[in-house]
């Protein structure tokens, strides 16, 4: 049987839902606003799982990625409880970037066609 895609991919797609759904829901702290977790990179042997997420207020990035990284013992606790594996991955917190840059090329692109 051929999968369509690598298990940690799969297991990658199955922890973003699941740390959304934590860090909504479970995770008190006041501080955490308004905060997506784009996406969660788990490596081949799935040991480590690095989580993305996009900030909406920028000036608070810095403080929510603290507090997440704070509250990841807690965030994998409760995912223990609602994933079945083996051994569940080590969590590191990162900002993605990947917003910013996609708006930077559109804005690139619009000045390049205003010019023309």
């Amino acid at each position: 049987m051929v999968l369509p895609y690598k298990r940690s991919k799969r297991v990658g797609d199955l922890l973003r839902e699941e740390i959304a759904e934590i860090v909504m829901r479970r995770v008190k702290d006041p501080r955490v606003g308004f905060l997506t977790v784009t996406s969660v990179e788990v490596t081949d042997d799935l040991r480590l799982a690095r989580v993305y997420v996009s900030v909406l207020r920028k000036a608070e990035t810095a403080d929510t990625l603290r507090i997440l990284n704070s509250a990841k013992g807690f965030i994998r606790a409760e995912l223990g409880k609602r994933v079945r594996m083996k051994t569940l991955p080590v969590l590191e917190f990162h900002v993605d970037e990947s917003i910013d840059y996609g708006e930077r090329i559109e804005r690139l692109l619009r000045e390049i066609k205003e010019e023309k």
